[in-house]
């Protein structure tokens, strides 16, 4: 819920795996909080009513030599980084059914721990290049990113719970990462590692790295293995390349006048429409 400025923040950080997960990235920054802090689970949501378990299946495994299944489930987890940061994460396979039932269970839930603002984490694969940062959409409950004012077609459970805690009053923030498509599904540890950046910019604390940078170093090397086997791969990177620094500049300048802006619009525009004749 929405407090007063000097009033203590309580965050709720929620993933989930599936079509709004690409390459593992946005789960991976909760499994990272979870494996270099104090965590304890603190409360469950159960499967039954929420999942196809055609298209989610549970899992078998073998505890102290006894057989298990495990059902897909949503579960949630304190997650100790410093005294004056209190955090709850919330991780699952996204929901097949009843999503707005899903949704305010959850919220339920942050009412109970107290939470104040819910941050949606997601990742996707998009046609960006791996030499450049990895594009980051960050929105809140103030200011809509580039992705919310543009985008039209569908969404998954990130969106809808974010809207859903908008509607009854809580503080929300969504962090998206854009994920090169060419390179296919491998854990991405940049995006991850991006992610977590913008995560503790929002949370107002630094937040352990632990081997991240050295995964994203490795991802950016096997992806320059892979681009370097391909001269038509290495073409089509180039162009993203340009695309991609077009838009950097655009932004960059968009203060000093329309005009200006105008005219890097018109060079993005024939750029692209180059590219498509070239494809």
């Amino acid at each position: 819920m929405e407090t007063a400025g000097n009033a203590r923040r309580t965050f709720l950080i929620a993933a989930f795996e599936g079509w709004n997960d690409a390459c593992q990235a946005s789960t991976g920054v909760i499994r990272h909080l979870m494996s270099h802090y104090e965590s304890r689970e603190v409360r469950h949501i159960r499967c039954d009513g929420f999942y196809d378990y055609q298209s989610t299946r549970p899992m078998v495994c073998h505890v102290t030599g006894r057989r298990r299944i495990l059902w897909p489930q949503t579960t949630f987890f304190a997650i100790d980084i410093n005294p004056e940061t209190r955090i709850y994460a919330q991780i699952a396979p996204e929901p097949n059914y009843r999503w707005i039932d899903y949704c305010r269970t959850s919220l339920r839930i942050a009412e109970e721990f107290e939470v104040t603002d819910i941050v949606t984490l997601g990742s996707m694969f998009a046609e960006c290049p791996h030499t450049r940062p990895l594009p980051l959409d960050v929105s809140d409950s103030h200011k809509q990113c580039e992705m919310d004012r543009e985008f039209d077609g569908p969404v998954g459970i990130p969106t809808v719970l974010d809207a859903i805690a908008q509607e009854e009053n809580f503080s929300t923030a969504s962090i998206w990462s854009s994920i090169p498509q060419y390179l296919g599904g491998d854990d991405c540890a940049q995006a991850t590692l991006q992610m977590l950046d913008r995560l503790a910019f929002i949370l107002g604390t630094e937040l352990d790295k632990g081997n991240l940078p050295v995964k994203a170093a490795q991802w950016k090397h096997q992806a320059e293995d892979i681009t370097d086997s391909s001269e038509d791969l290495g073409e089509y990177v180039r162009h993203l390349e340009h695309e991609y620094d077009l838009k950097a500049q655009a932004k960059a300048i968009a203060g000093e006048g329309a005009p200006r802006a105008e005219q890097l619009v018109k060079e993005a525009e024939e750029f692209l429409k180059d590219m498509g004749n070239c494809m």
